[in-house]
């Protein structure tokens, strides 16, 4: 298992910078965790998507490649054409659909792109997740906090929990490790007081995790992202600056 030092996050809607801070952290990159959530661009109703941590370590000089299922963003048949072109496609959709929300992801995917971020479509299966975690590299991944929980959905600015009127949430955990005996995946998650009862860091069947990621798509969520030094991890003494 991969020893991640998680933090606790500093409020409902700041779940992606943390985890970003915590890989960081773990590739021991002195930035602080203000610097990060001050630097990740979020919604005006808070939360952030993974194209943006993946912008925000690009910048400072991490390689970076997602994992997406969101056909919310992306359509299927996109997955073949080069980088210029599903930067078209993207502009394109944004245009069309003229979504604020759409708009901001469209923005933050380009840049993603644009900056060498890498972009992948493919089967989610346990072994994509095990392929990662055995070489050393956690996985932050997007997902369904209301799925992975299996807890009420949230309402309101306080992400009060309410089943008749809350809505699914989404989350960013960090995937620290995988145990083949029981098929069980560690999560290192920046919620403390989690309603899973299991502190910052546990373990969940590997299937409920990628179910969870899978749902993500109704937040905008449901990606993998893969943050390494462009060094070996194993170089820890060393870091990384925009």
């Amino acid at each position: 298992m991969i020893k991640i030092p998680i933090k606790k996050q500093p409020d409902e809607t700041t779940c992606g910078p943390t985890s970003l801070h915590s890989l960081y952290e773990y590739y021991k990159d002195p930035v602080t965790l203000s610097t990060v959530i001050d630097e990740v661009l979020q919604f005006e109703e808070g939360g952030t998507v993974g194209a943006l941590l993946g912008v925000h370590a690009l910048l400072r000089g991490y390689n970076a490649k997602i994992y997406t299922y969101n056909l919310q963003v992306f359509d299927p048949t996109w997955f073949v054409l080069d980088k210029e072109s599903l930067i078209v496609k993207l502009n394109e959709q944004q245009s069309i659909k003229n979504e604020t929300k759409l708009t901001t992801v469209t923005e933050a995917y380009v840049s993603f792109l644009n900056l060498g971020g890498k972009l992948h479509f493919e089967d989610l299966r346990p072994a994509l997740l095990r392929k990662y975690l055995k070489n050393g590299h956690p996985i932050i991944a997007g997902l369904s906090a209301t799925y992975l929980y299996k807890s009420k959905r949230e309402y309101g600015p306080n992400s009060d929990y309410d089943d008749l009127r809350g809505e699914p949430a989404g989350h960013f955990v960090l995937l620290s490790g995988y145990d083949p005996e029981t098929r069980e995946v560690q999560i290192a998650d920046p919620i403390s007081h989690n309603p899973l009862g299991e502190g910052m860091i546990y373990r969940m069947k590997i299937d409920t995790v990628i179910n969870a990621i899978l749902l993500g798509i109704i937040t905008y969520d449901a990606n993998l992202i893969i943050i390494t030094p462009k060094k070996s991890p194993r170089d820890h003494e060393t870091t990384y600056h925009r």
